[in-house]
């Protein structure tokens, strides 16, 4: 069943990020971490039972595999490269904050940092509102008529989620205390920034009207910037 899948991998995402946060930081005894855990678990549950009433095929999506066989090649590496990225940015953000104590993060700079998480969270459920094809690979939906999406933050941006995404790779060093992980942020930002343009190569060339859209829509990730 559909809850049971999705119960099961939220649980299995804060059991991974439970452990390489608070194994890297050596100690349970981390506000900012349990404050962490605590909004992503709630964040997510919201947005996964919101897609479980209102849209479960794009729920079904994105409770796949990140990894597949009808993934393109440079996406399959991509994500993989990804989930190492992440899973290593979050053990070293772990070690900073509860072990080097380098510099501690005032609690106003925390609190921006949960702000941020929530807004990312609010925009991915605004890109889910307005696009039921917003998968986690790369491809191009035929079988459920896939098309260009103009409506919502597809408004603003092309890649709204990816601009969410930039807001959380700010949002969680600040909050967890790390600024050895705010200052590896850029790194994931441009990670995502290519993502997106090599996903719009494969739109122009497979998803008819693409390339009107993004004539349309300058801005991939920044409105007014990029």
């Amino acid at each position: 069943m559909l809850i049971v899948r999705l119960l099961f991998q939220t649980v299995m995402m804060l059991l991974v990020m439970a452990v390489l946060l608070f194994g890297a930081a050596g100690t349970m005894f981390w506000p900012a971490g349990w404050i962490f855990i605590t909004e992503m678990g709630l964040s997510s549950l919201l947005i996964s039972f919101w897609l479980l009433a209102k849209d479960p095929a794009l729920l079904a999506e994105r409770l796949s595999p990140p990894v597949s066989r009808n993934q393109t090649g440079w996406d399959r590496l991509f994500m993989l490269a990804a989930l190492v990225a992440v899973c290593g940015w979050f053990a070293i953000m772990g070690w900073d904050a509860g072990r080097t104590h380098r510099g501690a993060v005032a609690p106003p700079f925390q609190a921006v940092g949960a702000v941020l998480i929530g807004l990312c969270m609010t925009v991915c459920w605004l890109a889910f509102r307005f696009n039921t094809f917003a998968a986690p690979t790369v491809k191009v939906q035929a079988e459920r008529g896939q098309h260009v999406i103009t409506k919502g933050p597809y408004r603003l941006v092309r890649h709204p989620m990816y601009a969410g995404a930039m807001l959380y790779f700010v949002g969680v060093p600040l909050l967890l205390g790390s600024w050895v992980g705010l200052m590896l942020s850029p790194v994931l930002v441009v990670g995502v920034a290519a993502r997106a343009v090599a996903e719009e190569a494969v739109l122009r060339n497979a998803l008819s009207g693409y390339g009107a859209y993004a004539a349309k829509v300058r801005y991939r990730l920044i409105p007014g910037v990029w």
